[in-house]
């Protein structure tokens, strides 16, 4: 198994403010999209990316966790220190991730999860990743 984290980047320049604070529960779920690839000479790679949205208050950029893979699902975690109350206002963070291993063709699916100390208040999404 191999994880390359090929970018962990604050993409806004100015603090992002949802339209709706009220109907944000918090922590925001990241967003993920996936694709397999095959780099020249390479072997095949499973490319993931991920937003999230974190507290501005909050400084010090998310951790990518090493995945787990179980069968056909590869859990990604993306830890930070959060609170349990809504923030005023997001940073937002651009997360991209090259993974492979032996068995890398077999994942259909990758579970996301922003994560803390406190796992049961954890947040996550379900992406189905297809063959090109």
């Amino acid at each position: 198994m191999a994880i390359t984290v090929i970018q962990n980047t604050k993409i806004n320049t100015q603090v992002f403010t949802f339209t709706s604070p009220a109907t944000v529960t918090y922590p925001v779920a990241p967003l993920v999209s996936a694709k397999f690839y095959t780099p020249e000479g390479g072997p095949l790679t499973l490319k993931i990316r991920a937003t999230l949205y974190m507290n501005s208050e909050d400084t010090i950029p998310p951790t990518v966790q090493t995945p787990i893979e179980n069968g056909n699902v590869l859990t990604m975690n993306y830890d930070y220190n959060f609170s349990e109350e809504t923030p005023e206002t997001c940073d937002v963070y651009y997360i991209e991730v090259d993974y492979t291993s032996d068995t890398v063709g077999n994942i259909t699916e990758i579970d996301s999860y922003m994560v803390n100390e406190d796992p049961e208040t954890s947040r996550g999404t379900e992406v189905i990743v297809k063959y090109p």
